[in-house]
């Protein structure tokens, strides 16, 4: 079933150019197209640029607030930051950068894509814009009308026409055929599976909420194959890891062979399983059979106990993956994981559905690699390769 799909439009002005700046977003329902969430704000001495990416900013996380793992589409009538987000045009201006920096860690990438239009489509944010500037001058914060009337009317958020602006000369392609040279390179994820633990041959769930169980001594020796088959290839240039005890002697294995330090990223860590760590599928089935149906039904049940979601994890490991492509682009950075943040890195490349992660076979230090694209794109290049440990 396609989740839900949610329209934000959003906008920022300023007085001045520098001057009084402020900005307005809506937040629509993909279906009906009627107005579900609106945000505005007086921000003192800014640009219009600023301004637009605040508006931006705020749409992005009203949207998340009413469904993380919807799809939104992002509607401005900014080419520069329609454009900047989209990865088609370089950010230059220092001012800028932190704004986008923080724009692409709201939602994970494949949740958002970005649509220019006309000014006259975009009324309802530039009115809530004007309206935090007018109540910035008043001295006042602004606050929120009720929507009722014409505000809360459903307005087509189907496709909107082309912009009047020239296209591009080329369009650009999908990664995984043939990406055009002037996208340069592609930063890689060398994505590696810890080595196994006591509970790894038994298949007992084994998260962040349970013992951080080490490596066994089969796990220390596949993560000696692994740090060989990656010298071999010589292609690593930085080492992330999960902070868990498994996935750090992994990574430290494979850094030490390979001459690199190793950064953690609290994002990367494996779902909290909550009263069900420790235990076999069967065992939690027998136990809290009607919580586990629930849980392979919808990302957003909970194991039992345990507050984080399949939703919560696409958020958390789509922000890991941005904070690691910002710091590192263009380069190949071995990314070392558990199960579920490796499988959701994987699905939100493919853009497949939160059920496809039941239909990946993840071994213990399994490597996967997908590429990321400067316009978005990202093509998956391997899955569940074990080769190294024949």
């Amino acid at each position: 079933m396609a989740g839900r799909r949610l329209v934000v439009e959003a906008d920022g002005g300023s007085r001045g150019n520098p001057g009084p700046a402020g900005y307005g977003a809506v937040v629509r329902d993909g279906d009906t197209g009627r107005i579900i969430a609106q945000a505005a704000e007086f921000i003192g001495h800014a640009t219009n640029n600023v301004a637009e990416y605040k508006g931006l900013i705020a749409g992005l996380k009203a949207a998340r607030e009413i469904d993380p793992d919807a799809s939104v589409e992002v509607r401005m009538d900014s080419k520069l930051v329609v454009e900047q987000m989209s990865g088609r045009w370089k950010i230059k201006h220092p001012d800028m950068q932190p704004l986008a920096a923080e724009a692409r860690t709201v939602l994970p990438r494949g949740q958002v894509e970005y649509t220019w239009i006309p000014r006259e489509r975009n009324k309802d944010a530039d009115r809530l814009a004007n309206e935090a500037m007018d109540a910035g001058k008043a001295g006042r914060a602004w606050e929120a009308k009720p929507l009722v009337g014409a505000a809360a009317e459903p307005r087509a958020a189907g496709p909107v026409a082309e912009p009047a602006e020239p296209a591009p000369e080329k369009a650009v392609p999908k990664a995984g055929w043939a990406a055009p040279a002037d996208l340069g390179t592609p930063t890689t994820f060398v994505l590696l599976r810890h080595g196994e633990t006591p509970l790894t041959p038994e298949k007992r769930f084994s998260g962040s909420g349970g013992s951080d169980p080490a490596l066994s001594e089969k796990g220390r020796w596949q993560a000696e194959r692994a740090a060989a088959a990656l010298a071999a290839a010589g292609s690593v240039q930085a080492v992330v890891s999960s902070p868990m005890r498994r996935t750090r002697e992994t990574a430290e294995t494979v850094a030490a062979r390979l001459g690199l330090e190793v950064r953690y990223e609290d994002g990367l860590r494996e779902v909290d399983f909550g009263a069900w760590e420790g235990l076999t599928f069967a065992e939690v089935q027998e136990r809290h059979p009607d919580d586990l149906d629930a849980w392979l039904a919808s990302p957003k049940a909970r194991p039992t106990g345990s507050s984080e979601s399949f939703t919560t994890l696409t958020h958390r490991a789509g922000v890991a993956r941005d904070k690691i492509l910002a710091r590192y682009p263009g380069r190949t950075v071995l990314v070392v994981s558990h199960v579920s943040p490796i499988k959701t890195l994987v699905r939100l490349a493919l853009g497949a559905p939160p059920d496809s992660m039941y239909r990946m076979e993840l071994s213990a230090a399994s490597l996967c690699a997908v590429q990321y694209y400067a316009d978005g794109n990202a093509s998956v290049r391997l899955l569940n390769d074990t080769g190294h440990l024949r």
